[in-house]
């Protein structure tokens, strides 16, 4: 299973989220400090390539959780992804 290479933008989320935990889409512009709108973008390549998945907010049922996906292709170290060696995805 071949994936496209990550936009920065996602990659940055990617470490938030694996360093933070499960965040929302503004817990995830807080501690990124990325455009609104880039953060969307940076999610929407990552759920492409199956990296994150989303949960409902049981407290507010308006907001989506975004989290990191532990059985993703990129933790079990078989994908490809452009990264550069020592780098944290």
């Amino acid at each position: 299973m071949r994936m496209t290479p990550l936009p920065p933008s996602s990659k940055t989320v990617l470490r938030a989220l694996g360093k933070e935990g499960a965040m929302t889409h503004g817990d995830i512009v807080r501690k990124t400090h990325c455009n609104p709108r880039t953060v969307r973008y940076a999610l929407r390549k990552l759920k492409e390539n199956k990296l994150i998945i989303e949960k409902m907010n049981i407290r507010d049922m308006r907001q989506i959780i975004y989290q990191f996906r532990h059985d993703s292709p990129l933790q079990a170290g078989i994908a490809d992804r452009g990264t550069e060696k020592g780098e944290a995805a």
